[in-house]
């Protein structure tokens, strides 16, 4: 028998990077008082879900331990578009502002900043990026950016939700953990490269992947030649669901990604031979303390 440890090795991965109970009510918590506040402001009601959905990892399901934010859009009235526009300079940045101070009401002890599309609120455990959008006829929203250009974007929220969700129940449900697994080598790596980005080349990289549906015997070679495939996308691009907006990756993860590469066929290689201890600290230079050594 050969690679004795992959499956418990990458079973407990998992695990270990699955949001705890109480990290889980504690950010719908907050998600829920957002959400009050400002319907309480622009729609003079009390309700903690209406006109406000969770997008990014939250609304994806690719949220992992610890975590390290919330991003929530939050739908505003379509007359608060019109009266922004009668602003003269920078509209988007005027908005963010004002729903900086209708937060602040609430939350006055609490850290705030407004940053290019969202209104950053700190909290001591978990911060919540909140979105502010304007929906559009054609399901889609514009959202705020007020460093390029100061316009608005456009942005397909369910779009993206739907491509993940599609993606993962035709790959049993691989293209959450791969998405997690290196989401967690970006964190421990400090590798220059987006989320999002490592969302969409996951999806991308297991629609012809050959073991897409595999269990996690599979996940070393799911790591392995993830990290390849992200190789030889170096100074490429991705397609943004929805908007179909072009995204350039660059090159500055390129030498974390090449040495990451690396260190996963000499983990495999391990793997293998059963050498479930040197496979485990090779692993552990990819992702960190999350992935067991010892299994």
């Amino acid at each position: 028998m050969v690679w004795n440890g992959v499956t418990a090795r990458f079973k407990q991965f998992d695990t270990n990077l699955r949001l705890t109970n109480d990290q889980i009510s504690d950010g719908t918590t907050k998600h829920k008082g957002i959400t009050k506040c400002l319907n309480t402001n622009y729609y003079e009601m009390s309700s903690e879900t209406s006109n406000s959905m969770l997008v990014g990892s939250w609304g994806k399901q690719t949220r992992m331990r610890p975590p390290r934010d919330i991003d929530l859009l939050y739908e505003l009235p379509t007359s608060v578009y019109h009266r922004f526009e009668k602003y003269i300079g920078n509209k988007q940045s005027a908005l963010l502002q004002e729903i900086k101070g209708v937060l602040e009401k609430t939350y006055p002890s609490t850290a705030m900043r407004a940053d290019g599309q969202v209104i950053i609120v700190r909290f001591n455990t978990i911060n919540v990026e909140v979105v502010p959008a304007f929906p559009l006829t054609n399901g889609q929203y514009w959202i705020c950016d007020t460093n390029n250009g100061r316009k608005y974007k456009e942005f397909d929220a369910v779009a993206e939700i739907e491509n993940m969700k599609k993606a993962n129940n035709e790959t049993n449900g691989n293209a959450r953990f791969l998405t997690k697994f290196m989401k967690a080598w970006q964190r421990e790596c400090s590798v220059p490269i987006k989320s999002f980005w490592i969302e969409l080349l996951a999806i991308d990289f297991l629609s012809s992947w050959p073991y897409k549906q595999s269990s996690p015997f599979y996940h070393d070679w799911m790591t392995r030649d993830f990290l390849k495939y992200l190789c030889g996308k170096k100074n490429s691009h991705i397609v943004v669901p929805g908007t179909y907006e072009y995204i350039g990756l660059g090159d500055d993860w390129f030498s974390r990604a090449e040495t990451a590469h690396n260190r996963a066929v000499k983990a495999e290689q391990y793997e293998y031979r059963d050498e479930i201890q040197a496979a485990g600290e090779e692993w552990q230079k990819i992702f960190g303390s999350q992935i067991p050594i010892h299994v």
